[in-house]
């Protein structure tokens, strides 16, 4: 009886124990914090806090951030200080899914581009912590954003109603940052062959064979490469829009609108994507294209530009990075069947994934504040510029320009900037404004080329879509095979490992892996997007 007792005893207190974590648990998620947090101005809290912070580190940005001038000054600010987990972005998706099935989380990821699918299966099991309490009452700048712009709060929320991540947003007015990068063409040699700008698919083609036979940066030798890039899918993008693909813009690389039937579509599947290929194809087997362009390094690909190899690429505005007066951008081209969309802009929602708050934070109401501060005007100066007198001046136009000693770094124009900011190669939370961003997409050049684009843009163009946790698993298995199959195919029709003979079997094969279910979903997505 007495051992029955303590049994008992002992039961009680564990359910004691359990329902305080359970309430301790509901309390972080709840938005409530251990510390009396403003809601405006800075400090943001008056004792000072510790936040982990898990996040991607591009190979153009610092190595060290737990020193990096931007983020000494923000924890002055704030009274914040983070403690920075950098993770290369080779192996950023492997690390990421490490931390999530482990439990050892960070307070927060940063830059850490999670996946819609991730976003929701995490949110709903707790380990993201919903936001949508948080914002309105800790997240002044982002709300007004999300009040002025509908579109912007439908993209973010979930089908649950629930927003679990806050979003990289370009302001819709920065068209420059969302259309890049372009198609550029090497002014000096289309002058020396007594050539027009390109206008069409079979022009651009002429335009290659020219370069491919004239000895264009006279140093004697046959080595001037036609068209490079880093890698092959910055030209495949930049070739869709001239075939009517992706009218839909580049955040749905598989689907877009059939604009015969009115419908969604597969567009990987269809005739005009198998002639796009046919295309490319001709291409590279003509060695027009680099053929190391599915293996190229991003150094090699620069060295190239710079001994002036390269008669066209796709790139993040050529002139400001490889020097002046060297490269025109291209408009869409035109293709055989007068197609011609320029489908390469991103929505106003650059990143859903790309700052989230989890339950092991005990503060949550305060890391909000932290991050929603560069969502303001001024947050959005301070990110991209830094401290004026220290990083950047006041231009006599009005403008804001980094200093000459952040410029002057012999590693290159912005290996100076990353000793002092952090942004360059990363996509962080906040809104990106075209006054205060510093990066070439900001260029005289960059915004001339935007000019040129603007009447070829899709007339609307989707952020991504958002599932429920059940169409969410199955999309996750049927994509996973699906859409690494296409781009394997891609490559091997491209390269001429596999023939165009084999189109058929490449069709039947999707069809197999489950197409059908994965466009049921991917509608009833659409249908829901569109109705929000």
């Amino acid at each position: 009886m007495r051992a029955r007792t303590v049994v008992v005893l002992l039961l009680a207190a564990l359910l004691i124990v359990l329902a305080a974590c359970s309430d301790k648990k509901e309390e972080v998620n709840s938005g409530k914090s251990s510390t009396d947090v403003s809601k405006s101005g800075f400090p943001i809290v008056e004792e000072p806090i510790t936040l982990a912070m898990f996040a991607k580190q591009s190979p153009s940005t610092s190595d060290n951030w737990n020193g990096l001038f931007i983020w000494k000054e923000y924890e002055k600010m704030t009274n914040i200080h983070v403690v920075w987990e950098q993770i290369p972005n080779a192996s950023l998706q492997e690390r990421r899914n490490l931390a999530l099935a482990s439990g050892s989380l960070p307070d927060a990821f940063f830059t850490a581009e999670i996946p819609t699918s991730d976003i929701l299966k995490y949110g709903q099991q707790g380990t993201f912590i919903r936001l949508n309490e948080l914002i309105d009452e800790y997240a002044p700048n982002l709300k007004k954003i999300l009040d002025e712009n509908p579109d912007i709060r439908k993209g973010i929320t979930f089908p649950d109603g629930n927003i679990y991540t806050l979003p990289t947003i370009y302001s819709p007015e920065f068209l420059a940052v969302r259309a890049n990068p372009f198609l550029w063409i090497n002014q000096d040699w289309l002058e020396k062959l007594q050539m027009e700008l390109p206008e069409t698919t079979e022009e651009f083609y002429q335009y290659l064979k020219a370069v491919q036979k004239t000895d264009l940066n006279g140093n004697g030798k046959n080595d001037e490469i036609p068209y490079g890039s880093p890698g092959m899918d910055l030209f495949v993008s930049q070739l869709q829009g001239s075939f009517g693909l992706g009218n839909k813009g580049p955040q749905h690389p598989f689907i877009d609108a059939d604009p015969d039937h009115d419908q969604l579509r597969f567009f990987p599947i269809s005739d005009k994507y198998k002639e796009m290929l046919q295309y490319i194809h001709k291409l590279y087997s003509e060695k027009l294209i680099e053929q190391s362009i599915y293996s190229i390094e991003w150094n090699q690909y620069l060295a190239n530009d710079a001994e002036r190899l390269y008669g066209s690429t796709v790139y993040w505005t050529t002139p400001d990075t490889f020097g002046p007066d060297r490269s025109v951008v291209t408009p869409p081209l035109a293709g055989p069947h007068g197609d011609r969309i320029y489908r390469s802009a991103f929505s106003a929602i650059a990143k859903i994934g790309n700052f989230a708050i989890t339950n092991k934070n005990q503060h949550p109401a305060e890391t909000i504040r932290w991050a929603d501060y560069f969502y303001s005007d001024e947050g959005a100066r301070f990110q991209y510029m830094g401290i004026e007198g220290v990083t950047f001046e006041r231009t006599p136009e009005g403008g804001y320009k980094y200093l000459d000693e952040l410029l002057d770094s012999p590693e290159g124009k912005y290996a100076g900037v990353s000793e002092y900011l952090y942004w360059n190669g990363q996509s962080p939370p906040g809104v990106v404004k075209q006054e205060y961003f510093g990066g070439s997409e900001a260029s005289p050049e960059s915004l001339a080329a935007t000019e040129k684009i603007k009447p070829y843009l899709a007339e609307e163009i989707w952020s991504e879509f958002t599932y429920t946790a059940d169409e969410s698993r199955k999309l996750m298995a049927l994509a996973t095979d699906i859409e690494k199959y296409v781009n394997e195919m891609q490559a091997k029709f491209i390269t001429g490992e596999i023939s165009f003979t084999e189109w058929d079997k490449y069709l039947d094969t999707l069809n197999k892996m489950g197409l059908d279910e994965y466009m049921e979903i991917k509608k009833a997505a659409y249908e829901r997007y569109k109705a929000n």
